[in-house]
This record gives structure tokens, C-alpha cells and sequence, in this order.
């Protein structure tokens, strides 16, 4: 992955922490600061399986990538707001 794959993979995290909190039901526990944390995480991982499977580079949108990135991101919300709701 180079730095334009990175820099461009941190700034699609804010809005996929935003869109995988959207696709979470119900009212989270954790702040602003920490989905975009969770959505920048999600981004990077994201983007390295759609790599290893071979869907990264398509031609046109890549939904699957997209989509593997919302699923990361939603999976982590929730993880991370329920360990927030045990405190």
C-alpha cells in the first residue's frame, strides 16, 4: 500500500466510522472522536483484506471494498460500545 493508498484510507475512515455507526441500531455510548478512530481502523484493515482478495481494484466504484469496510467498522462500534457500556 503506498502513502496516497494510506492518506486517501484515513480520510474514506471518517466517513466510514460515521456510515458504520449509522448501520449499528440503537444509541452508542462512545463519542465522535472514537468512531472516527474505529472508522480510520476500519478503513486501513479494510482496504488490506480487499487487497488479499483480489477486489480492490476494480473498474468503476469498489462496492465490495466499501462494503467490507462498513461491516469492519460496524463490528467495531459495537465492540467498542459495549465494553463502554460495562463500565
Amino acid at each position: 500500500m503506498e502513502i496516497s493508498g494510506i492518506i486517501s484510507a484515513i480520510i474514506i475512515g471518517l466517513v466510514i466510522g460515521v456510515l458504520g455507526r449509522l448501520v449499528v441500531p440503537g444509541r452508542q455510548h462512545i463519542g465522535i472522536l472514537w468512531t472516527i478512530v474505529v472508522g480510520i481502523v476500519a478503513a486501513l484493515l479494510g482496504s488490506a483484506l480487499a487487497a488479499g482478495f483480489g477486489v480492490a481494484d476494480t473498474k468503476g466504484p469498489d462496492w465490495i471494498e466499501w462494503f467490507i469496510q462498513i461491516a469492519l467498522a460496524a463490528l467495531g462500534i459495537a465492540a467498542l460500545d459495549r465494553t463502554r457500556a460495562r463500565r
